[in-house]
């Protein structure tokens, strides 16, 4: 069985979650405790590399990290991840247009927000102004296709849906996206659909900061 390693309030484990609903997979949850530095245990740091979640550890042992990596992994062989070579592609197109678009902005801002952070308003303009143009990206695609990356639900829409309907709580709105708010009704109607979403505030460590990564440190040999 898959074994899990989540933290609740974590969209982005989130997204895991949901696919491991949509596809009746069942998985052990072994929760971890981010706020507290566990994440960055020597043990933790052995299965997600930068100490994240979420992560998992297959039925044979070996470890994966990285949301996108692992929807990407647990979809083979099933309808949320096409055999054709060019929609694929387009999935990944997608996965990666997510990590590097709504992840340093929407999801950055949201936890931001959520957990009380201090940044100064002039360090965050250029997430916010990320996270609309990530939308206008979204909704213009959306306008001329059912989902993401096509006419099919794939794992490109699980990994998208999981922060931008969200996108308020980080102070973004949506109101000028009517064709994302369209697609998130045909998201919550698929099979499956239905992990709940946890606030940070269930967690009394989420108003600390963040324990560090280790520390880089140079190899003796150069």
């Amino acid at each position: 069985m898959v074994t899990l390693f989540d933290y609740l309030p974590s969209q982005n484990a989130w997204k895991v979650r949901l696919l491991l609903a949509q596809l009746g997979q069942p998985y052990q949850q072994n929760f971890v405790r981010i706020f507290d530095g566990e994440g960055q245990s020597n043990e933790y740091l052995q299965i997600s590399p930068r100490g994240t979640v979420p992560a998992v550890r297959l039925p044979d042992g070996r470890a994966l990290a990285e949301s996108n990596a692992i929807l990407t992994y647990l979809a083979e062989g099933s309808s949320f991840l096409p055999d054709d070579p060019y929609d694929r592609a387009k999935v990944l197109q997608w996965l990666t247009f997510e990590a590097t678009n709504v992840q340093p902005s929407i999801a950055f801002l949201r936890f931001v927000k959520l957990t009380g952070k201090a940044f100064p308003a002039s360090a965050l303009d250029w997430r916010v102004s990320l996270g609309y143009r990530a939308l206008d990206a979204m909704n213009d695609q959306l306008q001329r296709t059912g989902f993401i990356a096509g006419d099919c639900y794939t794992v490109a829409d699980i990994s998208l849906y999981a922060y931008t309907h969200l996108a308020e709580d980080a102070d973004v709105r949506l109101t000028a996206f009517p064709h994302v708010r369209a697609w998130f009704v045909r998201v919550r109607e698929q099979p499956g659909f239905g992990p709940p979403v946890h606030p940070y505030s269930i967690d009394p460590s989420s108003t600390k900061d963040l324990p560090s990564f280790r520390p880089w440190r140079a190899r003796a040999d150069g």
